[in-house]
Protein backbone atom coordinates (compact mmCIF):
# COMPACT_ATOMS: atom_id res chain seq x y z
CA UNK A 1 0.00 0.00 0.00
CA UNK A 2 0.83 3.47 -0.17
CA UNK A 3 2.44 5.15 2.50
CA UNK A 4 0.46 8.30 2.05
CA UNK A 5 -3.18 6.46 1.82
CA UNK A 6 -1.51 4.76 5.18
CA UNK A 7 -1.08 7.75 7.03
CA UNK A 8 -4.52 9.01 5.60
CA UNK A 9 -6.46 6.66 7.07
CA UNK A 10 -4.78 6.55 10.34
CA UNK A 11 -5.46 10.64 10.70
CA UNK A 12 -8.63 10.12 9.65
CA UNK A 13 -9.68 7.52 11.97
CA UNK A 14 -8.21 9.51 14.98
CA UNK A 15 -10.78 12.36 13.75
CA UNK A 16 -13.44 10.26 13.13
CA UNK A 17 -13.09 8.48 17.06
CA UNK A 18 -12.34 11.83 18.90
CA UNK A 19 -15.51 13.20 16.98
CA UNK A 20 -17.87 10.64 17.51
CA UNK A 21 -16.37 10.63 21.34
CA UNK A 22 -17.32 14.01 21.77
CA UNK A 23 -21.25 13.71 20.73
CA UNK A 24 -23.45 14.16 22.97
CA UNK A 25 -24.30 11.99 25.75
CA UNK A 26 -27.72 10.05 26.54
CA UNK A 27 -28.44 9.67 22.80
CA UNK A 28 -27.51 5.75 23.17
CA UNK A 29 -28.90 2.91 24.68
CA UNK A 30 -30.10 4.44 27.70
CA UNK A 31 -32.62 6.89 26.42
CA UNK A 32 -34.90 3.69 25.11
CA UNK A 33 -35.19 2.97 28.56
CA UNK A 34 -36.67 6.10 30.04
CA UNK A 35 -33.80 8.37 30.06
CA UNK A 36 -33.24 12.16 28.15
CA UNK A 37 -36.48 12.30 25.42
CA UNK A 38 -34.31 13.51 23.07
CA UNK A 39 -36.05 12.39 19.86
CA UNK A 40 -37.55 15.84 18.46
CA UNK A 41 -34.77 17.54 19.22
CA UNK A 42 -33.04 19.44 16.60
CA UNK A 43 -29.24 20.16 16.03
CA UNK A 44 -28.01 23.31 16.56
CA UNK A 45 -24.88 25.23 16.74
CA UNK A 46 -21.86 23.57 17.17
CA UNK A 47 -23.77 20.26 17.93
CA UNK A 48 -25.10 20.33 14.30
CA UNK A 49 -21.49 21.10 12.74
CA UNK A 50 -20.16 18.69 15.04
CA UNK A 51 -22.60 16.23 13.45
CA UNK A 52 -21.97 17.23 9.73
CA UNK A 53 -17.75 17.12 10.73
CA UNK A 54 -18.39 13.52 11.87
CA UNK A 55 -20.62 12.62 8.54
CA UNK A 56 -17.62 14.02 6.20
CA UNK A 57 -15.15 12.06 8.11
CA UNK A 58 -16.84 9.02 7.91
CA UNK A 59 -17.09 9.60 3.64
CA UNK A 60 -13.24 10.38 4.11
CA UNK A 61 -12.53 7.25 5.57
CA UNK A 62 -14.52 4.84 3.43
CA UNK A 63 -12.61 6.48 0.54
CA UNK A 64 -9.63 5.55 1.71
CA UNK A 65 -10.38 2.43 2.29
CA UNK A 66 -11.67 2.31 -1.31
CA UNK A 67 -8.65 4.11 -2.65
CA UNK A 68 -6.03 2.14 -0.55
CA UNK A 69 -8.10 -1.62 -1.96
CA UNK A 70 -7.78 -0.22 -5.64
CA UNK A 71 -3.85 0.89 -4.85
CA UNK A 72 -3.66 -3.10 -3.63
CA UNK A 73 -5.92 -4.56 -6.37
Amino acid sequence: MHPLLIAGQVLVSIALMAAILLQARGAGLSGTFGGDSAVYRSRRGIEKRLFQFTIALGVLFVLFSLASFAVVS
